[in-house]
């Protein structure tokens, strides 16, 4: 299978080229500054706001699945537009596509939400996924759109940094009791897209794991996996800052976890199993 994977130096992107080529498929990856360090996968620069290198591109690979994890925060042209574009020319070149999209597009006005609920955002970053959505199943109906949320692994997300600057006091800052998600590990991710590639799935899908918890929750999980000081950890309330966003925005992923071989473990489960990671699915 003939995989290309947009956005594949990120953090989800190089575990989908470690599982895309651990599975044998032919597996090419894009990225915007530099490539991944996947030596089994083929690298090309792409900006998904050139709709003539995107169009070189697809033709010269001829990809059967293509997977979008690209986004730049509130970046319309890149974040809302450039995943239509995409889809277009996935559609042109008959390409299955799964396009990651974020728990961002809900205001936590009603706290759980499973694929039938419509999109409600209230930042600009969750407008512009949002329209992404709406876009690409408008030009390619039969494409996947995966929502998740927080996405952390054994060691190598954001928030895994994030835990450890703050226990060691190399950052400053807090981490929110009142800040609620469904945190789900990248190798579960991974997996599960790859395989609602592999398989007739279309339109909207959940992929987040079945535990919610607060950002500081979460941090005192990983600090106590890591072997950390908990206690270090320092708190606060989101409600009581500037930040905009919403609180709490539970994705429920039950309807796509019973399409799917992988299963989603929630974060009290992976942060108690370091190094368990997920089979990919073959090709």
């Amino acid at each position: 299978m003939r995989v290309l994977i947009i956005g594949g130096s990120g953090f989800l992107g190089a575990e989908l080229v470690r599982q895309a080529t651990a599975a044998g498929h032919s597996t090419t990856a894009t990225y915007a500054t530099g490539p991944g360090d996947a030596s089994q996968a083929a690298w090309c620069p792409l900006d998904l706001r050139d709709a003539s290198r995107l169009d070189a591109v697809m033709a010269e690979i001829g990809p059967q699945i293509v997977i979008n994890t690209s986004s730049r925060k509130d970046d319309w042209a890149v974040t809302a537009q450039g995943p239509v574009r995409l889809a277009k020319a996935a559609a042109t070149y008959g390409s299955r596509l799964v396009h990651v999209s974020s728990d961002a597009v809900f205001s936590g006005a009603r706290v759980h939400y499973d694929e039938t609920c419509l999109p409600d955002p209230v930042t600009p970053y969750g407008a512009a996924k949002a329209a992404a959505e709406t876009g690409v199943l408008a030009v390619h109906p039969e494409a996947v759109v995966a929502r998740t949320s927080l996405i952390v692994g054994d060691g190598g997300s954001v928030h895994e940094q994030a835990v450890h600057e703050l226990v060691t006091g190399t950052r400053s800052g807090v981490l929110f009791t009142d800040d609620i998600r469904c945190p789900v590990h990248v190798a579960d991710l991974a997996a599960a897209l790859l395989e609602l590639a592999s398989n007739d799935a279309s339109g909207i899908n959940h992929l987040a794991g079945p535990d919610a918890v607060s950002r500081h929750e979460l941090g005192t999980l990983i600090a106590r996996r890591d072997g950390l000081d908990a206690s270090r950890l320092p708190e606060g309330l989101r409600a009581h800052s500037t930040l905009p966003g919403a609180l709490d925005v539970r994705l429920d992923s039950r309807a796509t976890q019973r399409k799917l071989i992988t299963t989603l473990r929630g974060a009290r489960q992976f942060c108690m199993a370091t190094g368990v990671i997920a089979q990919p699915v073959g090709p």
